[in-house]
């Protein structure tokens, strides 16, 4: 029961009313806004890889996955199983529900990757015989045709016969008798054919009266000569229904024989339309498949910028308030969390989103939140949120609190004391979600306290997470004395009055009670006495809470800048990286043409050279013969030797402040550092700063840089290579391995080395200091590893160590 009150209260049939607008068909519709919800984990993940097999096959499809022809012939083939004769619109109905399965059976077969949905059309099973032998018999109006059998043809010949013979009567009187007749028109009246014959002069056409119109003034009169072809036309239309319905029950009979088959088909085709559904609201919702964890593992319950689909749909739909997210990011040991904060600051929101998003992963929808989607699978979720107050009952709003926590803890089972504490044994494997909104609220506020104390810390013990808010300072406390509670707030706009919606960790919510009572116009004097009531105490504690909410607003601020810078770091790193790729492009493409230009040279030189010689075997050479042969070959040596070249002109010694050009680069930098007595210097080019030799520059008029000469070199000395590249930080140095354990972060960090070709970045955070040991003692230990230093103030500082790599 329990169960059912947490569904309506999560408006949950909502949701899968609005799942059930994405279906193809009827049966998919109705099978949406059922929604079964799974009892195990294994049927949770195969529903989340049929959603996800869907999702990839329509983002390969143009036109998305069609069930046209597929309608609900359950009661069909309920009715042909007992004995019923089914309609022409049934069996049509059969046929094309036969060629759709079939056609879906198709698409899947033709599509790679897709085991579970290949596996679940593989025993699919849709009777081409049977859908053809329907429509030979049965036409696009249901109407049993002419072929169905011969003696079917053969009755309509002798009708369409009959029926010329009396058109052809008819029409003759008609001709003989215009003075009698009302128009000249032919027309049935219960399957007799009739004329419109004029009341006064009934007698000039004798026959039988089947009609009169409205005035009077007409009467439809059958012929007496007419009347024998007309009873023989009955007879005969009676021989051509027995016929047709003969037709169709043996259509029926093929139908039941194939009952459970066309049955398992229905059950297949609403299994895919639903996957179907999931799929393409998912995808509306802009949502990502989750992942169900361990928290026994230590995995984090993650779900960022997770919004409420309900509330994503009236943005759409009826043009409501933007939606705002909120951020659930949970650590394994958290059991409880309290929210804290103003009225309508969006709380209940928080809960009924975090509900909705456990509903949604366990029947195999994606989550409308940003990746990875990371969520326990939870076996109940049960929820107390809003009023039960009841004047028929004789509740007040604490009592209908109380009559629906105890379902609950029922729900939950007696596995327990009730004064189970900290550190004492707790369930095995509790599974369950538990929402309470207000919690002990209702009653006296001592009391209500001490209740909700108590109550928080038997789910502690008894529940999987147990979200709750509270308007209870003492709750706040809980975090402090046991490390499975955790705090968290709304956030209030003082300036405006006005809730942001957004969701605070760690940080408890305060009082604003006064300070809007105060600009909301209540005399000054009033709220100063009321300071005095509450004490200073809690004006000091609220001083402490404003405090932290503007640190983490300004760290939030700075994080945003240093993402940007980092971003535009890493955007001038490829942009370098990029045109230093493409200068040693080019300057390769230099070489290998004119490598082939030397080679065209030589190949031609020997021809020229082969001439000569040529002519000096043709006889006796004279010794001016062997000069002018002399002549030819110095002529061509100096045609196709290259010419020396000339020596770049030395005595270029840069200064502090020069600008000097960088040939590998492509680039002109300014001198920021003289040059060493290695010869190397510092120059920076736009927001780069890098080191280079001398023999690697040239003034901007291209004079080559003096050599430095040392005094005395010492022979031990081993000058380290040059900085070539800048050592930037990017997302791919940078690891971050907050909330591992040490095992995990050596695993990561060894990977991370071995493939490393410079400095690598690693966030460990501060926390207790174990992680930042663990990874100091790995570092001191790798081969790999020339040292490690704490990280600049702007890129972590103690927080993040930067190992260099040998």
């Amino acid at each position: 029961m329990i169960q059912s009150e947490t569904l309506e209260l999560l408006e949950w049939n909502r949701l899968c009313q609005h799942l059930a607008t994405f279906a193809a068909t009827k049966l998919g519709a109705t099978a949406a806004r059922h929604l079964k919800i799974p009892d195990s984990q294994i049927q949770s993940e195969q529903l989340l890889e049929q959603t996800k097999e869907v999702y990839q096959l329509e983002s390969r499809l143009t036109t998305g996955l069609s069930f046209e022809g597929i309608q609900d012939i359950g009661d069909s083939l309920e009715r042909a199983e007992r004995s019923g004769t089914l309609t022409g619109d049934e069996l049509l109905a059969i046929a094309t529900t036969l060629a759709g399965a079939r056609n879906l059976r198709r698409v899947i077969d033709n599509q790679e990757d897709l085991p579970i949905l290949t596996d679940l059309v593989a025993d699919l099973r849709t009777y081409p015989e049977l859908e053809q032998e329907i429509h030979r018999c049965i036409d696009e109006r249901a109407q049993v045709t002419d072929r169905a059998s011969q003696k079917l043809g053969e009755i309509r010949t002798d009708l369409r016969r009959l029926r010329s013979q009396i058109t052809q009567k008819l029409q003759n009187i008609l001709q003989a008798k215009s003075g009698a007749v009302q128009e000249q028109l032919i027309t049935q009246r219960s399957d007799r054919f009739v004329i419109p014959v004029k009341a006064p002069q009934k007698d000039a056409i004798p026959g039988i009266v089947h009609d009169t119109s409205t005035s009077g003034a007409t009467l439809y009169v059958e012929p007496n000569s007419v009347v024998p072809l007309g009873n023989q036309l009955r007879q005969i239309i009676r021989r051509e229904q027995a016929e047709e319905e003969t037709i169709r029950r043996i259509l029926t009979e093929q139908v039941a024989a194939v009952k459970p088959d066309l049955e398992r088909l229905l059950a297949i085709a609403t299994t895919l339309d639903l996957a179907t559904a999931r799929s393409r609201y998912s995808f509306w919702l802009g949502a990502n498949p989750p992942r169900f964890i361990q928290r026994e593992d230590k995995e984090i319950i993650t779900l960022r910028n997770l919004r409420h689909p309900l509330l994503v749909w009236q943005q759409q739909h009826e043009q409501g308030q933007p939606v705002v997210p909120v951020d659930l990011l949970i650590s394994p040991q958290i059991r409880v969390v309290t929210i804290t904060g103003p009225n309508t600051g969006g709380k209940t929101v928080s809960l009924k989103t975090l509900g909705l998003a456990a509903l949604m992963a366990k029947v195999g929808l994606f989550v409308p939140a940003r990746e990875p989607v990371e969520i326990p699978w939870f076996d109940q979720v049960l929820a107390d949120i809003g009023d039960e107050q009841s004047l028929q009952q004789s509740l007040s709003t604490f009592s209908g609190h109380i009559r629906r926590i105890s379902r609950i803890l029922e729900a939950l089972g007696n596995n327990g004391d009730w004064g189970l504490g900290t550190g004492e044994k707790e369930i095995p494997n509790p599974q369950s979600l538990v929402l309470l909104d207000e919690v002990g609220a209702g009653t006296d506020p001592v009391e209500g306290s001490a209740l909700a104390i108590a109550l928080l810390q038997y789910l502690a013990n008894h529940a999987q997470l147990t979200i709750a808010t509270t308007h209870f300072g003492e709750l706040k406390a809980l975090k402090y004395e046991d490390d499975r509670f955790e705090n968290a707030s709304v956030e209030f706009d003082e300036s405006t009055l006005s809730p942001t919606y957004r969701l605070l960790w760690g940080i408890p919510g305060r009082s604003n009670a006064l300070t809007i009572a105060l600009r909301l116009g209540l005399k000054p004097e009033v709220v100063q006495q009321a300071k005095t009531q509450v004490g200073e105490a809690t004006d000091e504690v609220n001083q402490v809470i404003a405090g932290l909410e503007a640190q983490r607003r300004r760290q939030e601020t700075k994080a945003a800048e240093a993402q940007v810078l980092l971003q535009q770091a890493e955007r001038l790193y490829k942009e370098v990286s990029a045109k230093a790729a493409s200068l040693e492009e080019r300057e390769s493409s230099l070489r290998a043409s004119q490598e082939v230009a030397v080679q065209q040279a030589i190949a031609q030189a020997k021809g020229e050279i082969a001439q000569v010689i040529r002519r000096l075997q043709k006889g006796t050479p004279t010794a001016q013969e062997a000069q002018q042969a002399t002549n030819a070959l110095n002529q061509i040596g100096q045609q196709y030797q290259p010419a020396t070249p000339a020596k770049p002109k030395l005595g270029f010694m840069p200064k502090v402040g020069d600008r000097i050009r960088v040939p590998k680069l492509g680039q002109v930098a300014e001198v920021i550092t003289a040059p060493d007595e290695d010869g190397q210097l510092s120059v920076r080019f736009g927001l780069m700063k890098m080191a280079v030799k001398l023999e690697d520059i040239e003034s901007l008029d291209g004079q080559k840089a003096e050599p430095v000469v040392k005094p005395k070199p010492a022979p031990a000395a081993v000058t380290p290579p040059p900085q070539s590249v800048p050592e930037i930080r990017t997302s791919q140095n940078t690891i971050d391995l907050r909330g591992k354990r040490v095992a995990d972060a050596e695993y990561i960090l060894d990977k991370a080395i071995s493939e490393a070709t410079g400095p690598v970045w690693i966030i460990h955070g501060y926390g207790t200091g174990k992680l930042r040991q663990g990874v100091h003692a790995f570092l001191q230990q790798h081969p790999r590893v020339n040292n490690y230093e704490p990280a600049e103030q702007a890129d972590g500082g103690t927080g993040v160590t930067v190992a260099h790599i040998k």
